[in-house]
């Protein structure tokens, strides 16, 4: 079992990424791996950001639990450590489809508008899943 979830979730991801990729985040390399590859086959462009400790302290808090906020700076990371602070042992990516959920103009792979990324990869995951299972 895993939890994989699409969110247009900051604006630093666009600052970052740009409208070309997507941002993965997450806490396990071999669930990541997979998802990287269904993204291949997919033709949907990811770029993995780290999720380290050094990012996780920058949503500590001395009056709450945590915050939401992690400063100015790595706005994609620390609001991806959010999350995942509600996730617990489970296997987990987040995707940060801020920049790439919309379109201005189109492409030769995608009509201008909104895009449905990261669908298509995780169509192509369960796939590969359910194949390993037979």
């Amino acid at each position: 079992s895993c939890i994989i979830d699409l969110a247009t979730l900051t604006g630093a991801c666009i600052i970052a990424l740009g409208n070309h990729r997507a941002a993965m985040i997450g806490s396990n390399e071999d669930l990541m791996n997979e998802i990287r590859q269904a993204s291949e086959q997919a033709g949907e462009k990811l770029w993995q950001l780290p999720l380290n400790k050094e990012y996780q302290d920058m949503i500590k808090s001395d009056i709450a639990d945590i915050k939401n906020l992690g400063g100015r700076y790595a706005g994609a990371i620390t609001a991806a450590a959010f999350l995942g602070e509600f996730v617990s042992d489970i296997p987990w990516t987040h995707l940060d489809i801020a920049g790439t959920a919309w379109l201005e103009e189109n492409r030769p792979e995608m009509a201008k508008g909104p895009t449905g990324y990261g669908v298509r990869t995780l169509v192509e995951f369960i796939l590969s899943r359910a194949q390993k299972q037979i």
